[in-house]
């Protein structure tokens, strides 16, 4: 199969407000994550992976850090015949408003698609992670001549109300959605058929559509020119499903939807696990990020235990467990931070602005951080104490918000000393 006829779509325009107040000042796929790496980095680099090197990212809000981030990453040769673009919300006589959902942006791309001549275009969410081959769902689809494929991973039914559902009928055709059930009795019907499970899901499970599509390009086109719909989920692909063939392809590698605060917040911790479900680098296929050539981080007199350090960072005396440690950040003696994510800097105290009155760069000197989230360019005082919340608790507060229980210190945020949260 020549792949050099696909091109990938990674959808960044969302508002991503569930990931809110992450994404008050950047785009859902700008989101940092695993220390040093951007969301957006996982779909870009699986596709790469895929030897998939035609790539366009549709943006829309907050666009500015994620343009910046893939123009300083993904810089290819004049003469491999590959790229990443951007493909920004954009007005034409034809439409002057936003885009309002997934469909309608690739509905409104198309224009620039079709300079291309894809024989299928493979569509990808831009806040999930996961390592996926796209080669095999690629195979599939083309072997089964189907319309669209829709991947899909089986989950067991305690998940099923935060997902959509697929019927797998014969040969792996969709015969039906299913929309975020709440109500268990709707469930029937909708089982991994028993000649697709697999010998360890001896309970039921449930195929769950993962926001992956693989498109023949012609029946792409002529779903979305020949109506208005809004989305694929709610809309264009339950109507494809009632007019042409659609197939699932089933997927049992990690993959995480990480679009609320607590959903990022657990699989950032599950990082730095001792048995961590996902790692960044794998023989042949490593995640791509932007290179920052950062020498080593400085590590004295401190205890850290099941934890992730990236590049540039100095920690001096500090005790750091269960926790993810991004580039360039700075923790002062005497600092305990536990199950918590610090998202680091992007420079060093006198290379970023800093207000009268602000503390230092960084966590500082007799901090106790337990159960928050540390965006980039924070600046937390001495003394400064952080206790998580009750799950479910939202809270707006001068120098921090509380998603879902987790205390989040958003991006450039200063904390004056001897503050309690």
């Amino acid at each position: 199969m020549r792949r050099d006829d696909n091109l990938c779509l990674v959808l960044g325009g969302g508002r991503g407000t569930r990931l809110d107040p992450l994404t008050r000042y950047r785009s859902k796929p700008a989101v940092p994550v695993g220390g040093k790496f951007r969301l957006v980095d996982v779909p870009i680099s699986n596709s790469l992976n895929s030897e998939i090197r035609r790539i366009m990212v549709i943006t829309q809000f907050n666009s500015a850090s994620l343009n910046t981030h893939i123009a300083r990453t993904y810089r290819f040769d004049l003469f491999g015949g590959g790229f990443v673009r951007i493909l920004a919300a954009e007005q034409t006589d034809a439409d002057a408003r936003w885009f309002r959902g997934t469909a309608d942006a690739v509905r409104r791309c198309l224009v620039h698609t079709r300079l291309f001549a894809p024989r299928d275009i493979l569509i990808l969410s831009g806040d999930q992670l996961y390592r996926m081959d796209f080669g095999p769902l690629l195979r599939q689809h083309r072997e089964s001549g189907a319309a669209v494929t829709i991947a899909v991973k089986p989950i067991p039914a305690e998940k099923t109300p935060s997902f959509g559902l697929v019927r797998i009928g014969k040969e792996h055709t969709v015969e039906s959605f299913l929309e975020k059930p709440q109500d268990p009795s709707l469930l029937a019907g909708y089982e991994v058929p028993e000649d697709l499970r697999e010998p360890e899901e001896s309970e039921p499970h449930y195929p769950a559509s993962m926001g992956i599509y693989a498109f023949r390009y012609e029946a792409l086109k002529n779903a979305l020119e020949s109506n208005d719909h809004a989305d694929f989920g709610h809309h264009v692909l339950p109507e494809m499903v009632e007019k042409t063939d659609v197939r699932a392809f089933i997927f049992r590698g990690y993959w995480e939807d990480i679009g609320t605060i607590r959903a990022f917040y657990e699989s950032s911790l599950d990082l730095a696990r001792p048995d961590p479900p996902f790692v960044f680098h794998t023989e042949g296929a490593p995640m791509y990020t932007e290179p920052r050539f950062l020498g080593a981080s400085r590590i004295e007199n401190c205890q850290v235990n099941h934890s992730m350090i990236c590049d540039g960072c100095y920690l001096h005396g500090s005790e750091i467990a269960e926790s993810v440690v991004g580039i360039r950040t700075v923790v002062s003696p005497e600092a305990t931070i536990h199950r918590s994510l610090i998202m680091g800097a992007d420079g060093y105290e006198g290379d970023l602005p800093r207000q009268a009155g602000d503390p230092p760069l960084g966590i500082g000197r007799g901090c106790r951080i337990d159960g928050a989230i540390i965006d980039k360019n924070a600046r937390v005082g001495e003394g400064v104490t952080i206790t998580p919340k009750e799950r479910g608790t939202d809270e707006d507060h001068p120098y921090h918000f509380v998603r879902d229980g987790i205390v989040v210190i958003p991006k450039n945020y200063a904390v004056p000393d001897g503050v309690e949260i």
